[in-house]
């Protein structure tokens, strides 16, 4: 836009506030987005699929946690094999998919570090299927799920030892009731299905059933053995349903939970760490968080302080767009002087001569009723007409031959005077 044309400035369609509150409103979703993607919170559905501390499926974690908070105890659920550092209780509650190798190598790992809880999977799972009615589809929350079979850990034999046991699994008959016994407590079990191990002189058994199977119990090892005078034992927990949220809908079992939690912290350990890793909810440094601990932190808090100023300075000069007059205007003349601009521009002069010789060549042949334009017929008939005057042909050479743009201005007005006078002298 050229610097001649004149602004003016129409109806703002926001008024200074609505602007200032949209960008309060979307700086300040960025800056939420930017805490939930540091923090590892990404709004995933944590609820279904695997058995871990924040799922509130029948066969999660998550009433374990509000217990044991509601107990006194200081609960964290770490996504970071860092956890596995920790000098106090460890509950692991790995998938029937773990492998045995690398959760041998965490349980070795941590025998002189602190004492482990595992909780061994039972129940396979589905999202919540078939027609709801209205009223219960208000009551059904996104993260529950359906209990569709039962699949046992068969790596709890590739343990190494005197880690390793077998788990077996027994559905009891219709008329039979799966009760179960230890710790001082009794009660019975929410399904008929039993995930359990047998007595042996390894272990220490804390919950056993009706039939004297193990349900949850301490490995001991061999007598004498390093692992049994000096290593922290490791606590299993073969029936999860004494466990997790479907078993601490009943009290007895509920008392359990805590017994067995107690029991494997040694009874004066009151910090407790639930992985979630190990079921794939672990989380990396990635480099968002980095941009926010130091030494990086400086750098960051200039470049926010940077959008301040520069969010604040877009924001001053926010206001309706400023419009101008048109700068092409339209008709013959403006396309005539545009034209000429860019042949000036395109430094293309040399290629107008030849087309004005012939527009003026034939305006005179008209004026002078010469039926084919030629230079020498017009110079001839301008003899007659205009005596002393330059000759067509000549003026026309001149232009030719002309090299600066001040010799071709010259000959093109020594073209146009004689087409002038000619004119004057055929109205007189």
């Amino acid at each position: 836009m050229s610097e001649s044309a004149t602004q003016t400035r129409g109806a703002s369609p926001f008024s200074r506030g609505a602007v200032l509150a949209v960008v309060l409103v979307g700086f300040t979703a960025f800056l939420a987005m930017l805490y939930f993607i540091g923090a590892g919170d990404t709004g995933g559905n944590e609820g279904s699929g695997s058995a871990h501390a924040s799922s509130r499926g029948l066969h999660g974690y998550a009433g374990l946690v509000e217990l044991l908070e509601a107990e006194g105890y200081e609960v964290e659920k770490s996504r970071s094999r860092e956890g596995f550092d920790t000098s106090d209780l460890l509950i692991v509650t790995p998938s029937r998919f773990t492998d045995a190798e690398e959760l041998g190598a965490m349980l070795e790992g941590r025998e002189y570090r602190g004492p482990t809880l595992v909780i061994l999977p039972k129940w396979v799972t589905g999202k919540i299927t078939g027609e709801l009615s209205e009223e219960d589809e208000d009551k059904v929350r996104s993260d529950w799920v359906a209990l569709t079979g039962i699949g046992s850990a068969g790596w709890t034999e590739e343990l190494p030892a005197p880690l390793a046991f077998p788990n077996e699994y027994e559905e009891l008959a219709e008329d039979e009731i799966s009760n179960w016994s230890g710790l001082g407590l009794s009660g019975t079990l929410p399904t008929k299905e039993v995930l359990y191990t047998e007595q042996s002189p390894n272990i220490d058994p804390l919950i056993v059933d009706g039939a004297g199977h193990v349900l949850a119990f301490h490995v001991l090892g061999e007598a004498g053995s390093e692992y049994y005078e000096n290593a922290h034992w490791v606590t299993f927990v073969t029936e999860p349903d004494l466990m997790n949220n479907y078993g601490l809908s009943d009290a007895q079992r509920a008392a359990a939970a805590l017994a067995i939690v107690r029991e494997a912290g040694y009874s004066d350990i009151q910090r407790v760490t639930i992985d979630m890793s190990l079921l794939g909810y672990g989380g990396s440094t990635n480099l968002l968080t980095l941009a926010f601990q130091p030494p990086f932190l400086a750098a960051t808090l200039c470049l926010i302080l940077a959008m301040l100023i520069v969010g604040w300075r877009a924001f001053l000069r926010f206001g309706p767009s400023a419009t101008g007059d048109q700068e092409i205007a339209f008709g013959k003349r403006r396309l005539v002087i545009n034209g000429a601009g860019l042949i000036v521009r395109a430094k293309r002069l040399g290629l107008l001569a030849d087309p004005y010789v012939k527009l003026v060549e034939r305006r005179l042949a008209r004026m002078l009723g010469i039926a084919h334009p030629d230079a020498e017929a017009i110079d001839r008939v301008l003899a007659n007409r205009l005596p002393g005057e330059e000759p067509f042909s000549s003026r026309a050479a001149r232009l030719h031959n002309a090299e600066k743009p001040i010799e071709m201005l010259r000959a093109a007005r020594a073209l146009n005077e004689l087409t002038q006078k000619i004119s004057g002298k055929l109205t007189k």
